[in-house]
Order: C-alpha cells, then sequence, then structure tokens
C-alpha cells in the first residue's frame, strides 16, 4: 500500500518527546484527579448500556417489548431494543472517532456526552418499540464516540507504568452504574412515581444525571501528545508544563531526566494505515476478538433478569439478585489494580474469557439464590476483568496519529455483533433454554482467547511509542 506516511524516515518526534516526559511522571494527586474527570465520561456511558437488563420486566410489564420473538428478526422483543444500542454504537465508533483524531480528545470527549444526554431523555417519554428504538439507536452514536475517546485519553495522559493501574480505577469508577442502576430498578421498576412507569425514572436520572458531570469536566486539559501531533507545539507544552509542575509541587522533589524519546513516522495519519503490513495482524485479530467477545460479556450483563426468569424465579427475586451480583463489577477492577500493571495485558484477557465461559456454564444448572448469587458474581468478576484489560490492551496498539480512528474501527466490530447477538440468544434461550445461551457464550470466548493469545503482541511497561513502532521489514515490504 502507498502513501507518504510510509516514506517518511522516522524521527524523534515532538510527540515521542512529550511521551518521554509523560512516562517519567509518578501518579500524583493531580494525575488521578485526571483520570477521575475523565473516567465520569465513561460512567454514564455504562449507565446508558446497562440499562438493558435492568429495565426490560418494566417494559414487559407496559407491553412495548417481550421477552422472545415469534420471528428471528422481530422488533417487538427485547433483542430489538438491544441491537438497537449496538447498531447506534457500531455507527459511531465505525464513522465518528476520527472526529478525536481531527478536533482533539477533550473536544470530542465532551460534546459526545451531550448528544447521548439528549436523546435519552427524548427516549424515556417514548411508548412504542419503533420510536423508543429510534431514540436509544441515536443516544448509542454518542456513547460509542465517548467510549473510544475516553480510553484514548487515559492511554495518552499517563505514565507506561501505570497503564494498567489507571485503566482498572477507570473501569472501577465507571462500573459504580451497573449496581446503581440495578439497585434503582429494585425499587423503581415495580413503582410508577408520580404515575410515570419507574423504568422511566431510572432512564431519567443518568440522563439528566450526565449534564451536571459535562460542567466538572471542562476542568479537563488537552492531550499533550495529540497537540503535538497535529504541530500545535505551543499549546502542547503549556499543557505539558502545566501538568509537570502541579506534580512536582505534588511530589516535593524533581523530576527525573526522560527516557531518550522513541523514534516515530510524524506524518499525519490515514485509516488506511491500520491495514499496512505494520499494522494488519493487529487489525484483523482486534476485530475478530471485539466481534465475539462483546457475545459473552452482554450476553450475560443485558440478560441477567430475563435468565433468571426463564429459570423460574420470580421477577421481584430476579432484580435483587441482579443488583447483588452487579456489585461486583466496580469491586474486582480495585482488586485488579494489585496486578493490572504485573500480568502481561494479553494473558489477561484470555483469561478473563475463559472464565467468563466456564462461569457462564455453571450460572446456566443454578435455580437456588444463594448458588445463583455466588456464580453469577463469579462471571461478573470475569466480565469486569475483560472489560479494564481489553479497553487497556487495544488503546496500546496504534500510534497517537491513527488511535482513535484505529480503535474506533477494530472496536466497531464489538457493537455490530452485539446488534444481532441479541436476537440469536433470543431465539437460543426459547428452544434450547439457559444452558444453551451459555454454551453459545463458551464458544465464543474460545475464538477471543485463540485470537489474542496466538496473535497478540506484549505491551505491559512499554511506551506507545514502542509498541506501535513499525518494524523495518514491515515498512520495507509496503
Amino acid at each position: 500500500m502507498g502513501g507518504t506516511w510510509m516514506a517518511a524516515t522516522p524521527i524523534a518526534s515532538p510527540a515521542a518527546e512529550i511521551t518521554a516526559r509523560l512516562d517519567r511522571l509518578p501518579m500524583t494527586r493531580h494525575m488521578w484527579v485526571l483520570v477521575l474527570l475523565i473516567s465520569l465520561g465513561g460512567w454514564f456511558d455504562v449507565y446508558a448500556i446497562f440499562l438493558t437488563g435492568s429495565i426490560a420486566p418494566g417494559m414487559f410489564a407496559d407491553r412495548i417489548f417481550t421477552p422472545t420473538t415469534v420471528a428471528l428478526f422481530g422488533l417487538g422483543g427485547l433483542a430489538s431494543f438491544i441491537a438497537a444500542l449496538f447498531a447506534g454504537l457500531f455507527v459511531g465508533t465505525m464513522f465518528f472517532t476520527h472526529l478525536a483524531d481531527h478536533f482533539g480528545r477533550r473536544t470530542v470527549f465532551t460534546f459526545s456526552l451531550v448528544w447521548y444526554c439528549l436523546a435519552t431523555l427524548i427516549m424515556a417519554f417514548q411508548s412504542t418499540p419503533n420510536t423508543v428504538n429510534f431514540w436509544r439507536l441515536l443516544a448509542g452514536v454518542g456513547i460509542g464516540v465517548e467510549l473510544v475517546t475516553v480510553d484514548t485519553f487515559i492511554s495518552e495522559l499517563v505514565p507506561k507504568r501505570a497503564r494498567g493501574r489507571t485503566f482498572a480505577i477507570q473501569q472501577a469508577i465507571g462500573f459504580i452504574p451497573v449496581p446503581l442502576i440495578a439497585f434503582l430498578a429494585w425499587l423503581l421498576v415495580p413503582t410508577a412515581p408520580l404515575g410515570l412507569s419507574g423504568w422511566r425514572w431510572v432512564v431519567i436520572i443518568g440522563s439528566v444525571g450526565a449534564i451536571l458531570v459535562w460542567f466538572v469536566r471542562l476542568r479537563l486539559p488537552e492531550s499533550p501528545r495529540w497537540l503535538a501531533q497535529q504541530g500545535r507545539l505551543e499549546e502542547a507544552e503549556q499543557v505539558m508544563r502545566a501538568i509537570e509542575a502541579r506534580v512536582t509541587a505534588e511530589s516535593g522533589r524533581p523530576l527525573p531526566a526522560p527516557e531518550p524519546p522513541v523514534m516515530e513516522d510524524p506524518a499525519e495519519g490515514q485509516l488506511r494505515e491500520i491495514f499496512s503490513p505494520a499494522y494488519r495482524s493487529r487489525t484483523i485479530m482486534l476485530s475478530v476478538a471485539n466481534f465475539f467477545q462483546t457475545i459473552g460479556f452482554y450476553g450475560f450483563a443485558n440478560w441477567v433478569p430475563t435468565l433468571l426468569i426463564a429459570q423460574g424465579i420470580h421477577v421481584s427475586q430476579t432484580l435483587e439478585y441482579s443488583f447483588i451480583i452487579a456489585c461486583a463489577y466496580p469491586l474486582f477492577p480495585l482488586l485488579g489494580v494489585g496486578f493490572a500493571d504485573r500480568i502481561e495485558r494479553k494473558w489477561q484477557v484470555c483469561l478473563s474469557c475463559t472464565g467468563i465461559a466456564v462461569f457462564g456454564i455453571l450460572f446456566s444448572f443454578q435455580t437456588a439464590a444463594i448458588p445463583v448469587i455466588v456464580v453469577g458474581t463469579l462471571q461478573t468478576m470475569m466480565n469486569a476483568w475483560l472489560s479494564f484489560s481489553a479497553h487497556n490492551y487495544q488503546a496500546e496498539l496504534f500510534p497517537t496519529r491513527i488511535r482513535a480512528r484505529a480503535v474506533g474501527f477494530v472496536y466497531s466490530w464489538s457493537r455490530f455483533s452485539t446488534i444481532f447477538t441479541g436476537f440469536f440468544i433470543a431465539a437460543i434461550l426459547q428452544h434450547f433454554g439457559v444452558p444453551g445461551v451459555f454454551l453459545f457464550i463458551a464458544g465464543a470466548m474460545a475464538i477471543v482467547v485463540l485470537a489474542i493469545g496466538v496473535f497478540g503482541p506484549r505491551t505491559n511497561h512499554r511506551s506507545l511509542e514502542e509498541i506501535s513502532q513499525v518494524p523495518v521489514q514491515a515498512r520495507g515490504a509496503a
């Protein structure tokens, strides 16, 4: 494949020099505050995504959707509601994440939240499958852009030795809405405050809260790495000096000298670069892994109450059990802080997928309260582990000039597969029961383990430029 970017001679670019300065920073209070502020973006994205399972019983009661459908792709079933969200996520991640490479991480990060918030608020007052699904799809576009921008933003702001820990913390914060939604659904879904169905209140709370956090996030700086890559060197230097000054003051000692910057191609990036010999195998590997990993992740997360009902557990009990199980989502990443930078990232993805398969099959045979909660919690822990390790991993594998659009492309395949996964799970549940659902999930997880385990490169304790550096033989082959 041709292109001016392949012919450029690798040099120590301003972006690489910024990276070297960032990589020597200690993780002081200021650095963790930046991670917290970025994580708030993911907070409401997760809230929107995990609405499905918890509000599904309320939508069934209002006769908007049904648990299964007569036809495979029927629009009157819960599967269409799931598909609408992930169709929007696919559009957002595939076609709009490049905006973060063009306009900046902070700008896109902020306005995608406003998009999601307005669309979700309107959805809360719809009463037909078509209108609910339409506004759910539009909300998904904003969420898709936001999720990729969050990963890109964090990977570019924190030092290389702390990327695992920061992504674990980001996921711990981001997953707080999961038990919160389950708790709100437990309290509100069986009721109708002020004459409005409880599930609608659960939706409204999330959309209104996002507006408040939008103002808090205006305190975020732009990524100095991105500014340098764009040639905006004066702005990059101002942001970098401000960060260094705060970190120096908080650490109480001078910063160590930066390591020599890694040589990189300084040319402007284009999407076609991800199909060059240097990155083609990574693009294919991550696309395949993303396509199948969400079958396990959302196959459990979006269907827990429905699966419990299918096993003969009363609806009020399913919401209670779902709340208890969901508490593992924010708690397990906190445990992950202890090993997130010690275990190689690719193996964390493989181990978590194996756990999802094993505990999922065990979950399908449980009907008593204690086993359901214990095995469901273990399954949720594996989901949380997969989430923080996979989000971290894919954000590390491409250069700064194309990071957002490359991650958006490979991540979009997870959104695409989930459009159809809900329909398939509904059909499998109808014909083969809960065990059939989890055998389907286990098969998908096996494919992820093979893809990442065989073709995934190492990333732990390596700079982003080192990980994404184009091999000499690949450049020559191009």
